[in-house]
């Protein structure tokens, strides 16, 4: 299976950086897996919202520019659908399944997702109606994805 990652900015402190590292080592025995950092447009001191728009908008046309009609888009969305990680890894193996091999989940910016990435979403997944830093969330995922696989295998680690 292929898990991308496209996500706006990148990781800025070590620590950061070396869980994403590691979550990735550990990811190579179950899938390819490819991160790709989308530049983050820069914002003005007190925006306007079409500034805000703008933004958005740049960020998406990136973004959507890295998928490919075939893939399968999980998009991450305060207002998406809520999964435990038993269900996560259910929807991950139902895909694998049914000839879905390549899965690409997005994070986006500071502001949020374009609406051209959000209809483009064929899951909209939400892991809390919190709201966390990106370069967290990144962490986040990377160990749901994980943990989804070690699920499947039936391999300790989950409980």
């Amino acid at each position: 299976m292929n898990i991308s990652i496209l996500t706006v900015g990148k990781l800025k402190e070590k620590y950061w950086r070396s869980a994403a590292e590691e979550y990735s080592k550990r990811l190579n025995k179950y899938c390819r897996l490819q991160i790709t950092e989308i530049k983050e447009n820069p914002l003005r001191n007190n925006p306007s919202q079409a500034d805000e728009d703008a933004v958005k908008t740049a960020e998406g046309r990136d973004i959507l520019d890295k998928i490919k009609p075939s893939d399968y888009v999980i998009t991450l969305e305060i207002n998406g659908t809520a999964l435990s990680s038993t269900q996560l890894a259910a929807c991950m193996e139902n895909l694998a399944v049914t000839g879905k091999s390549s899965i690409v989940f997005i994070i986006g910016g500071s502001l949020g997702l374009s609406k051209q990435v959000s209809d483009r979403a064929d899951l909209k997944l939400s892991f809390s109606a919190m709201t966390f830093p990106h370069q967290m969330m990144r962490i986040i995922l990377l160990e749901q994805i994980y943990r989804s696989f070690k699920i499947i295998k039936n391999e300790t680690y989950h409980k």
